[in-house]
């Protein structure tokens, strides 16, 4: 099963931007569709967004579509989360996941925090 790990998570203050990075295992990861959720205290995991095995499509949830944009390198195992205009409702765990077919993931990062200060 491929391995997830994420990074670039911080404190931030509102307006500002981090990238997040989500570096798999191995090369199989190129072939998985590939998703972004967060989850903040007290809430449910939140879907953010996906984009396809080639990079080539992307979906985004209302609530960061124009502030998010996902990509991939899938020379080097690795999708990202480039967030800019964040607010503080945007503070979460985020997590990468492997999309395996419609609401099916095969794998999950271990997650990354993100804490956006007003």
């Amino acid at each position: 099963q491929v391995q997830l790990v994420e990074s670039g998570g911080g404190l931030v203050q509102a307006g500002g931007s981090l990238r997040l990075s989500c570096a798999a295992s191995d090369g199989t990861f190129s072939s998985y569709a590939m998703d972004w959720f967060r989850q903040a205290p007290g809430k449910e995991r939140e879907f953010v967004g996906a984009i396809s095995w080639s990079g080539s499509s992307t979906e985004y949830a209302d609530s960061v579509k124009g502030r998010f944009t996902i990509s991939r390198d899938n020379a080097k195992n690795t999708v990202y989360l480039q967030m800019n205009s964040l607010k503080p409702e945007d503070t979460a765990v985020y997590y990468c996941a492997c999309e395996v077919g419609v609401g099916a993931y095969d794998c999950w990062g271990q997650g990354t925090q993100v804490t956006v200060s007003s």
